[in-house]
This record gives structure tokens, C-alpha cells and sequence, in this order.
């Protein structure tokens, strides 16, 4: 295991075992804002909506306290594979440490997140990430 959580996947990992396993799924643990203004990852070619769960409020960035409590209804078997995301991938490692806290063996992170690193000019979602490597995305 890397640190607390089964361990780290890139965005075309994570999309080729959503797109192969039928009992992984993808939980976006970025803010409402975020899902709203930025965009999310569109798993429909995979008939399989992504599970949104927000790791901190915004804009006050207060931890949501139910987090383990709507992970259980939304994801019911602790042995499912469950691929964290957040914009950076640093909110989705915590999140992966957590689940597996509370016994979802097979917890991952998804490297980069999604929206990756900023380019030359400051931009993210363009050089890396889910967005930048475009894999299926909408707003």
C-alpha cells in the first residue's frame, strides 16, 4: 500500500479500469463550485454517472463532516474500486486515506487530478490531468 490508501493512478488508469471494471467508480470530491465552473468527467460512453462528494465546503473550506457517511449510501460495498478525484490530486488523497479508514480496501487517487498543473501561462486543465489529457469531460 502507497501511504494509508491502496495507491496512485494516472487519469488514462483510472478511465481504462472505470472503463473495464464494473464495480469501479469515480467519486469527485471537489466543491459544488468547481463541479459547476469548471467541468466534470463524463463517464455516460461507460454507462456510469461519477458519484460527487465534496471533501471541503466552499468558499469557507470547512471538511465535510459527513463524508464517510454519504460515501457509504453512495457506495454501499467496501470492496469496491473507488478512483478519488479533486482538482490538483491532494483533497482526493485525503479522501482515499479516509475510505480506506473506514474499510473501502481498494481506494485509490487519481494522480493530477482534474485539472492538472498550470502551463506557462498559469492556465490549468490544459497540459495535464483529466481535462488537459482530454479524456470525456463536460461542463
Amino acid at each position: 500500500m502507497v501511504g494509508q490508501y491502496k495507491g496512485d493512478v494516472t487519469p488514462e488508469e483510472a478511465w481504462k479500469v472505470l472503463s473495464e471494471k464494473r464495480d469501479a467508480v469515480l467519486v469527485d470530491v471537489r466543491t459544488l463550485a468547481e463541479w459547476k465552473c469548471v467541468g466534470v468527467s463524463d463517464l455516460s460512453k461507460l454507462s456510469k454517472e461519477n458519484i460527487y462528494i465534496e471533501w471541503v465546503s466552499f468558499p469557507e473550506r470547512n471538511p465535510n463532516e459527513n463524508f464517510i457517511e454519504e460515501l457509504k449510501e453512495a457506495v454501499p460495498s467496501k470492496d469496491a474500486s473507488i478512483y478519488f478525484l479533486c482538482r490538483t490530486g491532494v483533497r482526493s488523497v485525503d479522501a482515499a486515506i479516509a475510505a480506506t479508514g473506514a474499510g473501502y480496501v481498494n481506494s485509490y487517487n487519481i494522480l493530477e487530478g482534474f485539472e492538472g498543473d498550470r502551463d506557462d501561462h498559469g492556465h490549468r486543465g490544459r497540459i495535464s490531468g483529466w481535462q488537459g489529457l482530454n479524456l470525456p469531460w463536460n461542463h
